[in-house]
């Protein structure tokens, strides 16, 4: 495989939101990508137009075309796509899954092919194909797989701005959970927040309206001064009386959420004011 980032050369199995942003996010930044191939025919076509490369019209035609493969497909197909890659000569190629959760080791007996596997996943929520490639220069990229070219995928990403840790692959599901609860998770309590204020007869519009400034402006502050100096609210204060009421208030569903969470609260508000009581918090807290 060529060791030059901006000669290698890299294809996509797959045009979806993750294939269509990476795709773009290179060929914006002069790196060679071969183009696209895709079950669904009509998708890889518009890919390859958007990044203006090439579709293929079979994976052995990009296989050859490519230096590198990234396969930009759900979990679930991994392991079927890698069946059929292996048919065909690999010595060299680099084979790359962008899944969160799943290892290097999907490609089973790729190291007797002379092929070397990685997983590259992007800390990044995906929310658009036509426009996250703008905005996933922010992204953490994290890398496991064949020690060979472990160092030259660290040094692509890096060249092209990203922050890299390479993780080992026993280390996959967990750091996927913790971006589970970084994000999907933060999405569902935002919903539940909303569901709660209906409650109090605000309609679902009006609901998003008057907590996404509250939703904004914390995440604002965790990312900028960190959880401890970010963290307000009742039991930051030791305010037992409130949290009291408010599991008064909620759902049995609701209670427990709010319970598991506020837990975590009283750790980080014990690490902002050492001098403040909050036995009085866990108190509550472990009674319900």
């Amino acid at each position: 495989m060529n060791n030059d980032i901006h000669q290698i050369r890299i294809g996509f199995v797959g045009a979806g939101k993750a294939g269509f942003t990476l795709g773009k996010y290179m060929t914006e930044n002069n790196i060679h990508v071969s183009g696209y191939y895709g079950r669904r025919k009509e998708s890889a076509m518009e890919a390859a137009n958007f990044t203006g490369t090439k579709y293929f019209e079979t994976i052995e035609e990009i296989l050859t075309s490519s230096d590198a493969l990234f396969l930009t497909i759900p979990d679930g197909a991994l392991e079927t796509v890698w069946n059929s890659l292996r048919q065909y000569p690999l010595t060299g190629k680099c084979i790359c899954h962008c899944s969160g959760a799943m290892s290097s080791a999907v490609f089973s007996g790729i190291d007797q092919m002379t092929a070397f596997g990685y997983s590259i996943h992007p800390l990044f929520a995906i929310h658009d194909r036509l426009q996250s490639y703008r905005e996933i220069s922010q992204a953490y990229f994290t890398i496991e797989g064949s020690p060979e070219y472990l160092e030259f995928w660290r040094q692509f990403f890096e060249t092209l701005g990203n922050p890299v840790r390479v993780i080992r692959p026993g280390q996959k599901v967990l750091y996927h959970s913790a971006a589970v609860f970084a994000s999907n998770l933060v999405t569902a309590l935002f919903e539940t927040g909303v569901e709660i204020l209906m409650k109090c007869g605000f309609d679902r519009a009006g609901s998003e309206q008057a907590l996404a400034p509250l939703f904004l402006h914390n995440c604002q502050n965790v990312v900028k001064t960190g959880v401890t100096e970010a963290l307000t609210g009742p039991v930051e204060r030791g305010d037992g009386e409130t949290v009291l009421h408010h599991l008064e208030a909620l759902s049995k569903e609701e209670k427990e959420i709010y319970v598991c969470l506020s837990k975590v609260l009283t750790k980080i508000a014990e690490e902002k004011n050492p001098g403040r009581d909050y036995s009085r918090i866990w108190k509550i807290l472990e009674k319900n």
